[in-house]
This record gives structure tokens, sequence and C-alpha cells, in this order.
């Protein structure tokens, strides 16, 4: 009988370094874990290194280990090794989406909380299908339209994350007020559409939105934008920085800069009342 390569996903990957900083601060070797646990050590290596999958109830017996007893934080792990091989509904546009966006996708379908700056587009999660049709399209001209209109339902089909019944997705948006000055000629009408849908998303309890006004004083956001994706339990946060050289993650300590860096940028933005109000007058500015 021949046995399928072991292909591991992104979940593996996290789950595999979220368990090799518990034992680091626990103070434990691989060997002493390794052990500790009853396995032989290249075990636990393959699994820190997510070269071997790892069954939710030996994600327990690390934990116990580990010391870590947080019921929310065990609970969130074992999830992750019991969905690690999971196939989510994005695998279903796998021939036009990046295996760096369907990553940043299945980050997303997990996560507790996201704060994203975003000085450029409206955020995903927040974006019409038409504003996400015309945005695509002129980012990428030379993408044929059915997978640019294939894209956009990916976009669509993102944002249940806001809607879950179980845990819906805590999002805060920061917004700059440029982003909100878009028209799209063939269209007039998408802009406006664009920003009575951000009106209507910030309604939700778990969605907060604050628009960045084009006098506002320097921020640390003046560099470029990011996503802080923040998740359940012990699960280390995750950064994506993207630009034109490709998305770029950040795990660990190298978030904390971001961590401090949104507070700042939500800081020099404006109040969440005044911005809906910001964007209510920009909204009727596109009226017709």
């Amino acid at each position: 009988m021949t046995h399928q390569p072991f292909e591991p996903t992104f979940r593996h990957l996290r789950l595999g370094t979220t368990l090799r900083t518990l034992r680091t601060q626990a103070g434990m070797t691989l060997e002493g874990a390794a052990t500790a646990v009853g396995w032989q050590t290249p075990k636990l290596s393959k699994i820190e290194n997510a070269r071997q999958q790892v069954r939710p109830a030996e994600v327990t017996a690390l934990l116990g280990v580990y010391g870590v007893t947080d019921p929310d934080a065990v609970t969130a792990l074992e999830n992750l090794a019991r969905d690690a091989r999971r196939r989510g509904w994005w695998q279903n546009y796998r021939a036009v989406v990046s295996r760096a966006y369907t990553d940043y996708i299945s980050l997303e379908d997990e996560a507790e909380r996201i704060c994203e700056w975003s000085p450029l587009l409206v955020p995903g999660l927040l974006q019409t299908a038409a504003y996400a049709r015309e945005t695509i399209g002129a980012a990428a001209s030379s993408t044929p339209p059915n997978e640019v209109a294939a894209l956009a339902e990916v976009r669509q089909a993102r944002q249940a994350v806001l809607s879950r019944p179980d845990r819906p997705l805590q999002f805060w948006a920061i917004v700059h007020e440029a982003a909100l000055h878009h028209r799209f000629a063939i269209r007039p009408t998408v802009m406006r559409e664009q920003l009575q849908r951000i009106l209507d998303a910030a309604e939700l309890p778990n969605v907060t939105v604050q628009v960045m006004p084009l006098d506002s004083t320097p921020h640390p956001g003046i560099v470029g934008g990011f996503s802080l994706v923040s998740f359940p339990g012990s699960i280390p946060d995750v950064v994506l920085v993207e630009n034109l050289g490709g998305d770029i993650y950040l795990e660990g300590d190298a978030t904390s800069p971001f961590t401090t860096a949104a507070q700042r940028i939500s800081a020099a933005a404006l109040s969440v009342e005044d911005s809906l109000v910001r964007i209510t007058q920009l909204k009727e500015g596109h009226r017709k």
C-alpha cells in the first residue's frame, strides 16, 4: 500500500510554531518534552516543524507537560490540530487564488480578532461585490474577466466571518479617507453603494470602523498597511504585510510593534462617531 506524502497546511505550521513556543516558555528541551510524553525526540521535532501530523489528544498531552491549563487555550489548540487538514471553502477557488491568499483566508477563518489598517482600499471584509470587481480589475488589468469575477466572489464569501452565529469575528478597520474618495467612471454609483455598505457593517456590534482624515497628524501607518490577526487561547498573533514583492507573515515577538502601531494609528484617526459622520458626508457627496 502506497502512503501519500504528508503535505503540511498553514494550520500545521502555526500549530508547530505554537507548540515550540510553549515548550520554550516551559523551559524544556526537545528531548525532555518528548521523554515526558513517552515519545522519541524525532517525533516531536517533526511536529514542531510541521513535518508530521499531530492528533488533538497528543496536543493535550503536550500542553499538560508544558503546564498549559487554561481551558480556552487547550480547546483552541486541540481544534487547530483537529482542523489542520480540513478543506476550507476557499479550496474551490484554488485555480485563481494564490497559496499566500489561501493562507490568509485560513487565518481569517480561525481568527478571534483582526485589526486592519488600510490606507489605499476599503478592507476586503467590507467591500461590495461591485467595488471588489472594479478594484481587482484595476489592480490586475491582464486578469481575465472570469477570474476577476471569481476573486470578487472570494471577497464576498470571506465576509461570512462577520456574522458567524457561534463566534463572529471582532473586526476593527481603520481606513484612510483617501480610499473613500475613489470614483468609478463607468459605474458612478459604486462608491456610494460601498460607503453605505461600510455604514451598514458598522452597525454590527463586532465591527468597529475609524477613518484617518486627510489632515491627520503623522503616525506609524504612513509606512504602509497591515492586518493584525489574533486567535483564541495561546495561539500567537500573526501580522500580514502586503507589498509588491509578495505577502510577508510575522509571528510571535515580531508582531508587538504592530500592536503598538495600531493603537497609535487609532489615536490619530477620527473617533468612531466622527468617522461615521465623515463616511455619511462622503456618501452624500456621491449623490447624483
